[in-house]
């Protein structure tokens, strides 16, 4: 069930850059996971201001094409941990692996094709 508008999709999205800025400071995390939430929180605001949906500014990525994006970032975010070797700071590692989860129900609960409907029921009318 597709619960998830992709309007309030981008407001998550607003939210999960903020988390990711906010974290380092929040979490007291050590330099890689601190680096690494910097980097995604302006990656994940460029992929969000240049998505065609709602919220999006410059709408160069298919709405669609931004739900991949998620759904592949969704579980690198659970694996990273282990990948660039900072699972043993715990509070990192469950950051990243709520993260991880968290993008991923989000990404399951978003109606993807919302804006394509739309559009055309308003291009028929």
């Amino acid at each position: 069930m597709k619960v998830i508008s992709p309007r309030n999709h981008g407001y998550l999205d607003f939210l999960t850059v903020v988390l990711f800025l906010l974290a380092p400071t929040l979490l007291g995390l050590s330099q890689v996971p601190a680096m690494l939430a910097y980097s995604l929180a302006v990656v994940h605001l460029i992929v969000t201001l240049t998505s065609d949906f709602p919220l999006g500014i410059i709408k160069i990525i298919p709405f669609i094409v931004h739900g991949w994006i998620e759904r592949m970032v969704g579980p690198l975010l659970i694996a990273i941990p282990f990948i660039l070797d900072f699972a043993n700071e715990d509070t990192a590692r469950n950051f990243y692996i709520g993260m991880g989860l968290v993008i991923i129900v989000v990404g399951i609960l978003t109606d993807y094709q919302g804006e394509v409907r739309d559009r055309k029921g308003n291009e028929e009318n």
